[in-house]
């Protein structure tokens, strides 16, 4: 009796926060249920909800908030130490994670709901989980493992990747050699293939979403400008994109179509072996007049087949550009890419042109210091308490945002 009643008090004060999920195993363990100290407690929780609920408006929208998110998933924030900050973005913070039991380190992106809802990227965000929950199969595409919400924030729980930023090493190196340069866009383009295949425009590809491995592999990451349910002749209007490598349709605010994916590799490629975006400059405005109207200017240091495959890929007119008929496939068997095994480089049997020097998953030297050196907040494993209007609307915003595999899964 006395070791239940201290594993009982010890559990409460440790896992406050997974007090109901705690209730309904008590609940459905009728053996248990019937001990006198376990019979009162579950009386006096069920006192406490009939006080709430006959409490104040406010309450009442914030208990029905807080049943609204209980989506299945066997994981919570407080299953984490949170280590260190390694990113941040609009919404929130992307942080080094370790899960306490298993021990595994991943990036878990805290995103406020609150910002989210007064800035109207809802559907952003919901469209980012969607495609994040369609990567699982591809070996270039960041992977979800698992995504929860409390009343204030969203949880993604993600591949962690620790080589740095294509946009890092871009930085510190100038240009890349061509087979350099070839690998990382054969990598990107077989992703760029996969999104397609299933209907999805990547739109902001840009060596700041391009991460890679600790073996030197690319991860795509990123999705939240993503476009699904776009046909493969489909087209969209929506303005989004990052200006350096807008294609000239976006910019023109006309329709288009997933070959505005395509250009934007082109401009990836281009700044790779040259060391600029094909149309960069300081001025803005002067920038946009070169992506509508100037010719990328393709210096000799690039071989025929790199040059050829830029002006493809650089085509102001979507109608022809390469890619527009047969996706992947016309990038695939361009001759620039002749020197590509593609089974090989989809197996990852590839040894990669450059290994990122990193010890072991705590070594954040390829990130920024910037991040790395804020303090993380000890909030990241509670919710907020205060009730306001805002707080409710925004906590019932996320229906379905919650998602987990099988927990054996998860646990291996």
């Amino acid at each position: 009796m006395k070791t239940f009643k201290r594993s009982f008090i010890t559990f409460i004060k440790e896992r406050k926060m997974g007090l109901n999920d705690f209730i309904q195993k008590l609940v459905s363990t009728p053996h248990i249920c019937q001990h006198v100290e376990v019979n009162n407690f579950l009386k006096i929780d069920e006192n406490q909800n009939e006080d709430t609920e006959n409490g104040p408006p406010e309450s009442q929208v914030y208990l029905k908030a807080r049943s609204s998110l209980a989506e299945e998933t066997q994981i919570k924030p407080y299953d984490f130490d949170y280590l260190k900050i390694i990113g941040k973005g609009s919404f929130g913070k992307v942080l080094l994670a370790r899960h306490k039991e298993t021990t595994r380190y991943y990036a878990v992106k805290v995103l406020q709901k609150k910002i989210i809802m007064k800035k109207k990227e809802h559907k952003h965000i919901m469209a980012e989980r969607s495609v994040l929950m369609k990567n699982i199969k591809h070996p270039f595409l960041v992977g979800l493992h698992y995504s929860f919400q409390t009343t204030d924030k969203l949880y993604f729980v993600l591949d962690y990747v620790n080589g740095g930023e294509l946009f890092y090493h871009l930085q510190r190196e100038r240009i890349f050699l061509e087979p350099r340069a070839r690998f990382y866009a054969a990598e990107i383009a077989s992703a760029l293939g996969y999104l397609h295949s299933l209907h999805i425009v990547y739109r902001d590809l840009k060596p700041e979403n391009i991460l890679l491995d600790s073996q030197g592999h690319i991860v795509l990451t990123d999705f939240g400008l993503c476009k699904e349910g776009l046909e493969d002749n489909g087209t969209t209007t929506t303005f989004c994109g990052t200006p350096e490598y807008l294609a000239p349709e976006v910019l023109q605010k006309q329709a288009y179509d997933r070959t505005v994916d395509w250009w934007c590799l082109g401009s990836v490629l281009y700044e790779m072996l040259y060391g600029l975006p094909p149309f960069y400059s300081r001025n803005t405005a002067e920038m946009y007049n070169n992506i509508l109207h100037k010719s990328p200017v393709l210096k000799p240091n690039v071989s025929n087949a790199g040059r050829d495959l830029l002006e493809g890929l650089l085509q102001k007119d979507r109608t022809k550009r390469l890619g527009v008929k047969d996706d992947f496939l016309e990038l695939k068997y361009h001759s620039f890419f002749s020197p590509i095994n593609w089974e090989d480089l989809m197996a990852k049997k590839i040894t990669p042109p450059y290994i990122p020097s990193v010890s072991g998953p705590t070594d954040l030297r390829h990130f920024d210091p910037e991040f790395t050196h804020l303090p993380v907040s000890s909030s990241l494993c509670t919710e907020t308490l205060t009730v306001t209007s805002s707080v409710t609307e925004a906590a019932g915003a996320f229906p379905g945002f919650s998602y987990g595999p099988p927990a054996e899964h998860f646990f291996m």
